[in-house]
């Protein structure tokens, strides 16, 4: 079989390998298409932390089931198939509480082990969720990205007629607001950037605001009517922008912090106290934010177009990588089609 595999920093290439092994527990994944995610460049670049190699890279995965183990004779032949790319260890307390996607012991593929760019995967029964006719492989591989941002919503615990505010539009932070606005969110969205404030504009059709703008608070209360929001989740990253995020919110509001800042955060006491707030992180993602994912899929209420602007052809596309995903500043969300 093909596979593409990344050497070192700044170094990957095709080369040919064996099918692999399944165990007994597991499938042998036909892979049909794989999204690209920022962990795909950070790795190739050399700047993706705890990482090791050479690695397979790729973790949004669709396949079709060719072949499966003792433990897993239940799973059709020919079902498709999204796949979880946490592998929990089943043994901590957070795997035992069910928060699997928190497992102190976690491996991901594509991360910690093999993932995707290959066209055969052997993958854990467990890891699969079935993917019904109405959701495309191309879908399929971003089901991930979207449950990312469906666990966040999820615990923020988003209510329909519910102000929500989601700080940065990747495809994280789109993702986010899609789901808000389809559980029945008044969303705005908030980016420092005038393109993907555009972008948001015309994918979602919400509010799209500048949050470094002099009269960023007015506006934000003009678009909720005269109220801040109840809810706030913060995708970029960004320590000033997570930092702000509690005089952002109504009194007795949430923030949930998606996108990672590797430091210390300062948030101001007084205010965090007077507003009552709740803050919560968000890691990952659980069966329950892949199921619910494809639900509204399948439903027509979210949509793919949102942030995959980009095909690619897995046969060449690793002769380009740097220039064509790397180095390609118009790239939302691309997806590798094989």
């Amino acid at each position: 079989m093909k596979t593409l595999i990344c050497n070192e920093p700044f170094s990957i290439e095709y080369v040919e390998r064996e099918l692999p092994k399944f165990g007994n527990d597991e499938v042998l994944l036909k892979v049909n298409a794989v999204g690209i995610c920022g962990t795909d460049i950070h790795a190739y670049a050399g700047r993706q932390p705890f990482f090791s190699y050479p690695r397979v890279l790729g973790h949004e995965i669709c396949g079709t089931v060719v072949d499966a183990g003792a433990q897993a004779a239940d799973v059709k032949i020919g079902q498709r198939a999204s796949v979880i790319p946490c592998i929990p260890c089943g043994q901590c307390a957070a795997c035992k509480d069910g928060k699997t996607n928190c497992c102190e012991n976690v491996s991901l593929y594509g991360v910690h082990q093999d993932g995707g760019f290959t066209e055969y995967l052997a993958v854990k029964k467990d890891n699969l969720v079935a993917l019904p006719k109405g959701v495309s492989d191309s879908q399929g591989a971003l089901v991930e990205c979207f449950a990312i941002s469906a666990h966040a919503v999820r615990r923020a615990q988003v209510k329909a007629g519910e102000n929500v505010l989601q700080i940065g539009s990747g495809p994280i932070g789109l993702a986010a607001a899609a789901i808000a606005k389809a559980e029945g969110a008044r969303v705005v969205v908030a980016d420092v950037s005038e393109e993907r404030r555009q972008h948001v504009a015309k994918v979602l059709g919400v509010p799209a605001l500048d949050p470094v703008a002099a009269d960023y608070e007015q506006q934000l209360r003009a678009a909720f009517g005269g109220e801040l929001p109840c809810t706030l989740m913060d995708a970029t990253g960004n320590k000033a922008s997570m930092s702000r995020s509690v005089e952002l919110i109504r009194h007795g509001g949430k923030i949930v912090f998606i996108g990672l800042y590797i430091g210390d955060l300062v948030l101001d006491d007084p205010t965090f106290h007077k507003k009552e707030t709740t803050l919560l992180s968000s890691r990952n993602a659980t069966r329950q934010d892949f199921e619910r994912v494809i639900e509204l899929m399948e439903k027509g209420a979210i949509s793919e177009s949102i942030m995959k602007n980009k095909d690619y052809d897995f046969a060449s596309f690793g002769e380009q990588y740097r220039e064509q995903v790397v180095e390609n500043k118009e790239l939302i969300k691309g997806v590798v089609n094989f």
